[in-house]
């Protein structure tokens, strides 16, 4: 099997959870080094791995030929662009940059270097995101004429990380962190909208980064979609609620990877190895060709981040479609530019 060698910018909560055990478990990985600029705690679990004590010293090497650039967000720029012109092959974490100048810029550069960017949507391969996608796809719904989507927390105090809450750091806040992810699967699911209206603001005040927003999106065909986020929602709301011309869907957000690993779960290449759900997590509410409704509870199937990896793999052995390239997330990044215009303006903004 064909060894890719990697290298990770960093090792604090992404490296350690979203990718260093993915890399480790995949057979066709080798994690050649990691930035770890005073500590060594990645020493434990991955002692073959060359610790750097900057990004700058492991794109010296010339064996790396994959970096993931998992850092904060007003550093993805700065470091994608040093590993590109180093290179190299790069993942870069969501958010993809602060806006989309610094995106496209990225993009080209890929291209002209005949590397890949791809953007780690890991979102892709949550089970209740996946579900979602079964059900509109199988066309129970008929012709979808309105949904939400929606990523609530309970987080009322600040968490001190400066990079996601300090309001003067371009980039900060829930609409660049997890707007990223509900934009990402606002465009999977239905395409790239027509034009939107946002409200972007800080529940917490104006001390801190936004860590709220509800966007709406306007499609050609009639479809109105809201994404929405809040700190300040102690009870949840359903995740996803998809309304059709034959009826209704509604999802829970269940999918636990991430509570998983940071529990110490080591994923297994191959295998599902989540925790089953006890219960099911979906209500599918529809006419059938009768005209008689048909109410039944779901359960979606697992999902599993190895996917990502597997088809990072099978794009450099064998040439198969990239999963979200660069190409395609700047697209996402035009719409997350385009709420923060929206809300300041208080205007629709056509894309």
């Amino acid at each position: 099997m064909q060894l890719v060698k990697a290298g990770l910018c960093a090792f604090g909560m992404s490296g350690k959870v979203f990718h260093a055990p993915f890399l480790k478990e995949h057979p066709g990985f080798f994690i050649s080094g990691i930035v770890e600029r005073s500590k060594e705690d990645s020493k434990e679990k991955y002692p073959l791995a060359v610790i750097y004590r900057s990004v700058e010293e492991m794109l010296q090497n010339a064996e790396i030929e994959l970096v993931i650039i998992n850092t904060p967000v007003q550093t993805h720029y700065e470091y994608a662009k040093m590993a590109l012109e180093a290179g190299k092959n790069i993942i870069v974490e969501k958010p993809f940059t602060v806006n989309v100048e610094e995106a496209e810029e990225l993009v080209r550069l890929a291209d002209e270097k005949g590397l890949f960017l791809s953007v780690y949507q890991n979102r892709r391969f949550d089970r209740d995101f996946l579900q979602v996608k079964n059900i509109i796809n199988s066309g129970k719904l008929g012709t979808i004429k309105e949904a939400e989507i929606r990523f609530d927390r309970f987080r009322t105090t600040p968490s001190g990380k400066q990079h996601k809450e300090n309001p003067q750091q371009t980039g900060s806040g829930s609409l660049h962190d997890l707007g990223a992810h509900l934009v990402d699967q606002a465009v999977q699911y239905f395409g790239y909208p027509e034009k939107l209206f946002a409200d972007v603001f800080s529940m917490k005040g104006t001390a801190f980064a936004n860590d709220y927003f509800e966007i709406l999106l306007f499609y050609k065909n009639e479809l109105r979609l809201r994404l929405k986020s809040s700190v300040f929602t102690k009870e949840a709301h359903y995740a996803y609620a998809v309304h059709g011309e034959k009826g209704s869907f509604l999802q829970e957000r269940t999918d636990q990877q991430e509570n998983e690993l940071v529990a110490g779960a080591v994923p297994v290449f191959g295998e599902e190895w989540t925790v089953p759900l006890k219960e099911q997590d979906g209500i599918l509410n529809v006419l059938n060709e009768n005209n008689e409704t048909e109410r039944t509870f779901t359960l979606s199937e697992p999902g599993n981040y190895m996917d990502y990896y597997q088809q990072i793999y099978e794009h450099i052995v064998f040439g198969y479609p990239l999963p979200s390239p660069g190409s395609e997330v700047v697209q996402n990044m035009k719409i997350i530019d385009a709420a923060l215009k929206s809300a300041e303006e208080g205007k629709v903004v056509e894309l």
